[in-house]
């Protein structure tokens, strides 16, 4: 299996070097260029300033040139410098990456310790009130709008419920933790009430939906009857016969959400103003960012490539079938 994950990642170095060879490109033809932020914030920037700024970043060079350059730094660990805070992309990226992964961890959690034991339940009672219930609870999920489902929750818990205690808003509207405190765990906690929330809602009702039609393939199948037929618990049966398997398919869904994770649900950092890798990501396309655009998309491109390496490792665990060669 160590060899297996060591050709993954020799195989994925040539699809990242073409996956930038073309994110550049597509950055270089596209309208504007990162001159354009400062002439939008100052207004009164001359020909010739605008001249020289274009030099001193680079922008006078053939593509090719300016793509040789910035491949060379990143290789040097070097991902270049932001054309707006004039700060290191690395820093920029260090200081909301940690809030990401904070989001994308209790969305994650919230929705796999949802999903997984509604979808086996309502599979192993299918056309149950349970079941019924289950499915008209997806659909709803699955059709309401996130801006809007984000929007109705603050309106709850921020506007029309207030706090026994101290008399304020149940629950705070936004940010990472309450301005002016010390950080504690129980205040980041209550502030990732909402916005998980609204994150995982959809994904808790597409999963559910999905494990339910896998579980019913599964156990219907007739490993899972000989296991039954030898005299085992039905628990055991499925959860480890019938899940296993049905869990496949699941895996290669959650390895498609990853980029979607990291990007941090760009509408759930807006509303409820997460600082996070979407913002970032938003901020620096409407500013022509490109170092910190290709930073951002390089690290998202990397993290799908390792989250299917992933997954092939969880066929593998889940599957005594599948032998990684």
């Amino acid at each position: 299996m160590g060899a297996y994950v060591v050709r993954r990642l020799l195989g994925a170095i040539p699809l990242l070097l073409f996956v930038s060879i073309a994110i550049f490109a597509l950055l270089q033809a596209a309208p504007g260029g990162p001159t354009g932020a400062y002439l939008r914030r100052g207004g009164g920037m001359s020909a010739a300033d605008r001249l020289a700024l274009e030099r001193q970043l680079g922008l006078h060079d053939p593509v090719y040139i300016q793509y040789g350059k910035w491949l060379g730094r990143v290789l040097q660990g070097d991902l270049g410098q932001s054309v707006t805070s004039r700060r290191p992309v690395a820093e920029e990226i260090g200081d909301r990456l940690p809030n990401t992964l904070i989001l994308m961890a209790a969305a994650w959690l919230v929705t796999l310790v949802i999903a997984i034991p509604v979808g086996i339940f309502a599979a192993i009672r299918q056309y149950s009130k349970f079941d019924h219930l289950v499915t008209a609870l997806t659909f709803v999920g699955q059709s309401i709008p996130i801006f809007w489902l984000g929007l109705l929750l603050l309106l709850v818990f921020y506007v029309w419920l207030d706090n026994p205690v101290t008399g304020g808003p149940l629950l705070p509207a936004g940010g990472v933790q309450t301005m002016g405190a010390p950080f504690s765990i129980s205040d980041r906690l209550v502030h990732l009430i909402l916005p998980v929330t609204m994150l995982a809602a959809g994904w808790v009702a597409w999963y559910s939906r999905f494990l339910r039609a896998s579980m019913l393939e599964t156990i219907h199948q007739d490993y899972v009857r000989t296991a039954r037929a030898k005299g085992l618990a039905e628990r055991m049966v499925t959860l480890r016969h019938a899940f296993r398997n049905a869990a496949i398919p699941l895996v290669t869904l959650m390895a498609l959400d990853v980029p979607f994770l990291f990007t941090g649900a760009l509408f759930t950092e807006v509303i409820f103003a997460w600082p996070g890798m979407g913002r970032l990501f938003y901020a620096a396309a409407e500013r022509r960012d490109y170092a910190l655009l290709m930073a951002i998309i390089m690290i998202t491109s990397a993290l799908i490539v390792l989250a299917n390496i992933v997954a092939d490792l969880l066929y593998a665990w889940l599957d005594p079938r599948i032998r990684l060669r």
